[in-house]
C-alpha cells in the first residue's frame, strides 16, 4: 500500500510540476507559457523601541509575458490591521469570524465579537507608506488604495522587456492579530510576514491585486537580496541564506569561525540570499533559542524558540521527528530544492512561507508535530507549485493536507487503515448541511469560515484520496 501511494504521489506532482513549469518539450498543452520575475534588493532598518522601519528598496521587473504594462500593482498588506480597513470590516460581517482576531463578551446577556483590529490604537496599527517612487530614475505617479498601490508607469514595459523600480517606505508592525505582528501571546517580539511592499503577480488572467482580509497570497518568482539592520541582541531566523555568519554568531557560524563583532555597535546587518523564491518572511527575539539538525542527504533544519522551560523539551523532542518527516517527504513527493529549511515560533497559528514557517510554540507535543507535518509539506504545495492559493486554496492545503497525513501516519507507532478518514467526515457533514460553496470560491469570498476550511483542507483531501483509489 506504501509503495502505491509513494508512486501515485510521485505521477501527482511530476504531472503538476510539468504542466506549471512547461516542460513537456514534445506535447506541450500550453507552449506560451509564461511566467514574471522579480529581483530584488532591500535594506530595511527596524527600531525595536517603536516598532516601526525604514527601508529603501530596489525591484528589477522582467516582463515575459506578450503584454505591454502600462501599471504595476504592489502590495502593502499592513495596512489591513487598521480600523475600517476591510479585513477590519470582513470580521464584523462574517457570522463566524477567526477567534483569533476578535474578542468576545457579554453585554446584556448577549454574546458580542469584537474586532481586534477595530480597537488598535494610532501607535498598535499597521502600515506601509511609500516614497520616492521611481521607474528608472524618474518619478511615477503613485496611488495607494487599502493594501495595494498602483503604480502608471512613465514608460511602458513592453514584452521581454525588464524595468528597474525603485522606492523608499516606511512601516509600523501591527500589533500580533493574525501571522504578521509585533508582542504575540506567547511572547515573540516580531514575526514579520507580508512586512514590505511586494509586487502583485500578473499571470494569463491579469494583475492579481486583490486587497488583503486575512486568507491567502500568490507571488512572483524571483530573488531577493535582503538586509535587515536590528539591535544586536536579537537573533533572527527566516527565508534565505545568512551570508555574513562569522558577524553574526547567534548560533548560525560554522564550528571553528570566531565571531567579529563591530565595535563599539548597538546594531547588527544580518544579510540574506533567497534564490528562486516567491516571498520573504523573518521573524526575530531577543530570546530565542537555535538548535540545528541535519537531513541525511538533504537540507540542514534551524529550530528557534522562545527560552521558555515550559516548551523546550518538546522543542529538542520533535527535532528527530522533523528530519524523519522530510526524509518521507522527499521519498514520497521529491526532494526539497533548497538547502535549508526553518521552523520558528512566530505570532500565531501555522503558515508557510517561503524556506520557512511561522508556527505557535507552546501547546502539546503532538500538535507541535502535527503543525509542522503540515506547514513543511506547504514547502511543495505552494512554494514549489506556486498555485494562486488565493483562487484555488483546495489546491495547496488539500495536497498539503494529504501528505500530512501520510507522513503522520508513516511516523506513528500504530498505522491507520484510512489516515483520510477524517477529511472525509468532515467533508460528509459539510455537504449535509447544505452549505457547500463551489470550489473555486476565492478564499476571502467564503459565506463561513468553516466552509472555506472543510472546502480547501478535507474536500482537496478527499479529491487526492479518490484519485488514488482510482
Amino acid at each position: 500500500m506504501a509503495f502505491l501511494i509513494y508512486n501515485i504521489m510521485k505521477k501527482i506532482v511530476f504531472l503538476s510540476l510539468c504542466f506549471s513549469l512547461g516542460i513537456f518539450a514534445q506535447n506541450n498543452p500550453n507552449p506560451g507559457y509564461w511566467q514574471q520575475h522579480v529581483d530584488y534588493k532591500m535594506d530595511v532598518d527596524m527600531n525595536v523601541n517603536n516598532f516601526q522601519y525604514k527601508g529603501k528598496q530596489e525591484l528589477v521587473y522582467t516582463n515575459n509575458s506578450a503584454d505591454t504594462l502600462h501599471k504595476v500593482f504592489y502590495h502593502l498588506y499592513f495596512n489591513a490591521f487598521q480600523p475600517g480597513s476591510e479585513m477590519d470590516a470582513r470580521l464584523q460581517a462574517i457570522s463566524d469570524p477567526d477567534k483569533r482576531m476578535v474578542r468576545t463578551f457579554t453585554v446584556a446577556n448577549k454574546e458580542v465579537k469584537e474586532s481586534r483590529i477595530s480597537t488598535l490604537k494610532p501607535n498598535e496599527i499597521g502600515y506601509l507608506k511609500i516614497s520616492d517612487f521611481k521607474q528608472n530614475g524618474v518619478a511615477a505617479k503613485t496611488r495607494t488604495v487599502g493594501t495595494i498601490l498602483e503604480v502608471t508607469l512613465n514608460e511602458p514595459i513592453l514584452p521581454k522587456q525588464k524595468t528597474t523600480f525603485t522606492l523608499t517606505f516606511d512601516g509600523q508592525v501591527p500589533l500580533q492579530v493574525r501571522r504578521s505582528g509585533r508582542n504575540s501571546e506567547e511572547g515573540v517580539v516580531l514575526s514579520m510576514s507580508q512586512w514590505y511592499p511586494k509586487m502583485a503577480e500578473y499571470d494569463f488572467e491579469g494583475w492579481h491585486a486583490d486587497p488583503y482580509i486575512g486568507r491567502e497570497f500568490h507571488g512572483v518568482w524571483g530573488n531577493f537580496d535582503v538586509k535587515i539592520t536590528i539591535d544586536k541582541n536579537y537573533t533572527i531566523g527566516g527565508t534565505g541564506y545568512l551570508q555574513n555568519k562569522n558577524e553574526i554568531g547567534h548560533g548560525y557560524q560554522d564550528a571553528g569561525i570566531n565571531v567579529v563583532y563591530p565595535k563599539k555597535t548597538k546594531t547588527l546587518t544580518w544579510h540574506f540570499i533567497a534564490p528562486n523564491v516567491h516571498d520573504f518572511t523573518w521573524a526575530a527575539d531577543k530570546n530565542y533559542l537555535h538548535d540545528v539538525a541535519q537531513v541525511p542527504n538533504g537540507a540542514t533544519l534551524h529550530f528557534l524558540y522562545k527560552n521558555n522551560p515550559k516548551i523546550i523539551e518538546n522543542w529538542k523532542k520533535v527535532q528527530s521527528k522533523t528530519v524523519e518527516l522530510m526524509q518521507f517527504y522527499n521519498a514520497t513527493v521529491g526532494k526539497y530544492p533548497y538547502e535549508q529549511y526553518s521552523i520558528i515560533q512566530g505570532g500565531d497559528g501555522g503558515m508557510e512561507y517561503a524556506m520557512c514557517t511561522l508556527i505557535l510554540g507552546e501547546g502539546t507535543y503532538d500538535g507541535l508535530l502535527g503543525v509542522i507535518a503540515h506547514e513543511m509539506g506547504h514547502s511543495w504545495f505552494q512554494h514549489i507549485l506556486a498555485s494562486n492559493e488565493s483562487k484555488h486554496g483546495w489546491m495547496d492545503e488539500g495536497f498539503t493536507s494529504f501528505i500530512e497525513d501520510l507522513g503522520m501516519n508513516e511516523l506513528a507507532d500504530k498505522k491507520s487503515e484510512n489516515p483520510f478518514e477524517g477529511s472525509y467526515k468532515s467533508y460528509i457533514n459539510m455537504a449535509n448541511s447544505g452549505k457547500e460553496q463551489p470550489q473555486g470560491t476565492h478564499a476571502d469570498r467564503f459565506d463561513e469560515n468553516r466552509v472555506y476550511s472543510i472546502t480547501s483542507y478535507s474536500k482537496g483531501e478527499v479529491f487526492l484520496a479518490q484519485l488514488q483509489y482510482l
